[in-house]
């Protein structure tokens, strides 16, 4: 049995289709003191039980549902219940960056595993250092080939084009990496260059990306050609903003720009097409009006695994 939570009830269903399996809808809502009510509405005695649920915005709210349907299914019988949370809220404060600050990423690890989860499933997660808090089987699958897959098919595939996959530095380069493989095409960053004591700039890296090719993509590369930012999470856009900027400048005839997780706040889809970019591409981890690229067939295939 598939059931979705609150925040992920299409993808859920989408998940059930996949793999053929019944779907479950939790009847959930809010007293008026603003405590939450959950019911599941099947039985579920016996069954091996996945629940669907993101744990972003708001994040303590949709964590405090699967917690309840988390404990909710083992109390009611359940055999086995797998977590899959396509976004994990809290998943950045992964270790102190100050003193006397609070482990977040530990404490819902913690509380998900004391729910009863047999198991656990997220799409790239920030760090994934976060899964040695669980120990429970704990596993990162990455979005990037349904993210290749739209790109290849919306686009490349109908205008012949070979793009210029971009990450916006040196952490996401292994996303740009992943996508550029399976596409065929050539892959970059973008890198900080300290010139100085109070000047920095940014610069693409010149790499070679293509096994087959026998040129490195450098400045002269990305003239006239369509470019791809891709990085795992988006939220206020500054970093991306920056990147759109300096391939602009370097002469890339179109920017696309995409991601696993499509936080977007404090107007960060504006300003990310303010700067120039034709389309912000997201999966339906989160929902959103970016979330153009379903998981739910590589949610399918690792519940099958």
């Amino acid at each position: 049995m598939i059931i979705g939570g609150s925040s992920s009830q299409d993808l859920a269903a989408h998940v059930a289709r996949e793999l053929g399996e019944e779907l479950c809808y939790v009847e959930t809502k809010k007293f008026p003191d603003g405590e939450r009510y959950l019911r599941i509405p099947k039985d579920v005695e016996g069954k091996e039980v996945t629940v669907i649920q993101s744990t972003g915005y708001p994040q303590d709210e949709n964590l405090m549902e699967l917690l309840f349907m988390i404990s909710n299914l083992k109390d009611l019988g359940a055999k086995k219940v797998k977590a899959v949370v396509p976004y994990m809220g809290y998943a950045r404060q992964e270790k102190r960056f100050n003193p006397g600050e609070t482990i977040s990423a530990k404490i819902v690890c913690n509380l998900i595993q004391a729910a009863g989860a047999d198991e656990f499933i997220t799409f790239n997660i920030h760090e994934e250092c976060v899964l040695n808090f669980f120990d429970i089987p704990a596993r990162n699958i990455s979005a990037m080939p349904a993210i290749a897959e739209y790109l290849d098919k919306k686009f490349f595939k109908k205008t012949n084009e070979k793009p210029l996959i971009i990450a916006p530095d040196k952490g996401a380069y292994g996303f740009a990496q992943e996508i550029s493989e399976i596409i065929g095409c050539d892959c970059t960053y973008l890198t900080k260059v300290r010139l100085g004591p109070d000047k920095v700039e940014t610069k693409i890296v010149d790499v070679r990306c293509d096994s087959e090719s026998e040129n490195t993509v450098n400045v002269d590369s990305v003239k006239g050609m369509h470019a791809v930012i891709i990085d795992d999470i988006i939220a206020t856009g500054g970093t991306i903003v920056n990147a759109i900027n300096i391939l602009k400048q370097y002469g890339a005839s179109s920017v696309d720009v995409c991601c696993v997780h499509p936080i977007l706040t404090n107007n960060g889809a504006t300003r990310i097409y303010e700067a120039g970019a034709n389309k912000i591409i997201g999966t339906n981890s989160l929902s959103s009006d970016t979330s153009r690229v379903s998981i739910a067939k590589a949610i399918a295939d690792a519940l099958r695994q």
